[in-house]
Order: structure tokens, then sequence, then C-alpha cells
């Protein structure tokens, strides 16, 4: 079976990249068509073919610039005709421009979509036009029943894939008392809430390891009294390894903006347990496994108990890192590439 992945903005080239190489281990062919990734070097392709066939300029000649829009418009619609020219069983894509897309996306071939990012927060209001978009799919995929639900009540029936892990073996450096944010830090994270919650947990050291999309100052004044080591800008893979061999937890304090982080599971495919508020499908693999704490949306006293339990409770502590082994045990991108290969061959 010829699969096309779809992933005009390089948002997720991690996942891209092992969801590509899982269906080529299962037997597929597999084309991924996306852009250049901007912030670093993008996995090197195991098995598939990689087309960085949109924003061909816009990708190298500016970073976060506003100057880039009018350019990457145009480079856009160049990107959906040689999309489009393209044969395959099945398109799968991973990310929209839904402004553009639905005017102008139209695939010949059977399609599925992932819903990573429910609803994508710049287009959150705009229900009508998400609807209209995912109808047009045969088939859309959510990471947890939260995520299915939430696109039920727009109409769209979807299957449930959970996310995998993203294992790997970081050098333990573990002090017994680190507490780690990584990832991109945006409001929906919930720093404030993090740094909150290592103030009251007791002896806790706060690492932040991440690229900040949003003015990193407030944050520095909220921690004053805080034991905090700040790791600002794009982490080569070498850095991330380093963050989660030092990490005891990591804290995902988010808002209910998106299904699924790939942050929390990165921290669980490094055997670090995770402290979670219930949103969207992020809480789903930590209760699935016991792999750390969940906590109700917005409180951070019940944030910042479960962080003191699992750093002074040594019980607790080896409890929720076998979780997180369990997690890496059962939530492999090769059990991934099955499921999807399923929805692919309903529907070619």
């Amino acid at each position: 079976m010829q699969i096309l992945l779809a992933d005009p903005p390089a948002f997720t080239p991690e996942y891209d990249h092992e969801l590509a190489s899982a269906l080529v281990r299962a037997g597929a062919q597999v084309e991924l068509v996306t852009s250049r990734f901007r912030v670093g070097d993008a996995p090197a392709p195991d098995g598939y073919v990689r087309s960085e066939v949109f924003y061909p300029l816009s990708s190298r000649l500016f970073r976060r610039s506003p100057l880039r829009v009018p350019l990457k418009i145009v480079e856009h619609l160049l990107g959906l005709a040689a999309l489009q020219r393209r044969h395959a069983d099945v398109v799968h894509v991973q990310w929209l421009v839904p402004e553009i897309d639905a005017r102008l996306l139209r695939l010949q071939s059977p399609s599925v979509f992932t819903a990573h990012d429910l609803l994508p927060r710049r287009t959150a209001a705009k229900q009508r036009l998400w609807r209209g978009m995912l109808e047009r799919f045969d088939r859309v995929i959510a990471h947890s029943e939260r995520g299915r639900e939430i696109l039920a009540e727009l109409g769209v029936d979807a299957c449930v894939i959970p996310h995998p892990v993203f294992p790997s073996n970081p050098a333990r450096r573990d002090d017994g008392r680190t507490v780690l944010c990584f990832g991109v830090i945006r409001p929906y994270k919930g720093l404030g809430d993090a740094i909150a919650a290592v103030r009251h947990a007791g002896g806790a050291r706060l690492l932040v390891a991440g690229d900040p999309l949003e003015p990193i100052g407030p944050y520095r004044a909220a921690a004053a009294g805080v034991e905090v080591e700040w790791r600002l800008g794009y982490l080569p893979q070498d850095q991330v390894d380093r963050a989660l061999g030092e990490a005891t937890v990591a804290l995902f304090p988010y808002r209910p903006e998106l299904d699924q982080s790939g942050a929390l599971l990165r921290a669980l495919g490094a055997g670090v347990p995770a402290v979670a508020y219930d949103v969207g499908g992020i809480a789903d693999p930590v209760r699935r496994f016991g792999a750390g704490r969940v906590v109700a949306p917005g409180d951070v006293d019940g944030l910042a108990a479960a962080v003191h339990e699992l750093l002074s409770v040594p019980e607790a502590l080896e409890e929720a890192r076998a979780g997180a082994a369990r997690a890496r045990d059962e939530l492999t991108w090769d059990a991934a590439a099955r499921a999807h290969l399923a929805v692919y061959e309903a529907i070619a």
C-alpha cells in the first residue's frame, strides 16, 4: 500500500518520522510531504521518502517574523498543487491551514486526518469551518476518547489511535527533587501554575527547558525565591536527553486546548513519571498506566501535593516509574502503525 503523509508546516517532524518509519516496517510504501523544519534538524528518513515541497523560501528566509506570511500563503498554494498531483492509495494529513485548505484542498485519493490539536487555537471559534473541513476526510483520527467526544460534538465520527511514546534511554542524573517543565513555552502550557506548585511542594527544584513563544519575564518574576534553572531555546537531542535524565518528575499543567502532548510522551518514554492536569487526553496514559498523578484542571494545590508525594515517598515514585515503563512497552509506534493500516485498508 502506498501512503502519502502530509505535514505542510512541519509542526510534528518527530511524530511524522516515527509513524512513517513504523508504516514502512509494516510493509507500506510511504512518502512524507512536508516543509523544512525551521528550528532544527528533522530526523533522517528511515525507509520512506521525505519531500519538502512546502514553503521552500519562507522556511529559510524567516524564522518567526510576520514578514514571511504573504510569501508563505503563495507557497502554500504551490505546495497544495504539488500535493494534489501525487498518487497514493491513501493520503493522511497531519495538519491543516483551514482558512486556505477549506477552499482549495481537493484530494483525489481516500483521505485521513489526525486531529492532533482540538481545535487549533487560532481557529477554535470557527467550528462551522472545521466541521466542513473535517467532513471531507474519509476518516478522522483522535488520540484519546476525550478527543473523540469533542469531535463528536462537531458531528465528526472519529476513531481513536493512542499517541505512542517516544522511547529513549538518557543517562540518569536524577537528584530526587528536580521537576521538569519541558517543551515549547506557550500560554496554554501553564508554566505559571508549575512555578506556584514547585514553590509549595517543598524542597523541589524546577528545570524549565524549552523554546519560549511568549515573553518569559513575567515567569522569571513569578519564580523569585524558587530554585529554577532556565534552559531556553530550541534544544538539540543531546540537551533534551540531558534534561530528561536529570528529571525526577515532569509537570504538565496544561489548559484544555489540545488532545495530547508530545512532551509528555517523551517524558514517559524516558521513564520519567508525570503529574498532569486532566485536560484533553493528556491524563490518559498517566492514569491508564499509573505513570504519575492526575490533578483536576487549575488545582495548583493539588498539583503541589502530587509533586510533594512523588518526591518524598520513595514507594510512590518507584510505582510511577514502573507505570512509565509500562506505557513505553505498550504504546509503541509499531502498534500504532498496525492500527493506522487497518484504517487505511478500510477506505482504500
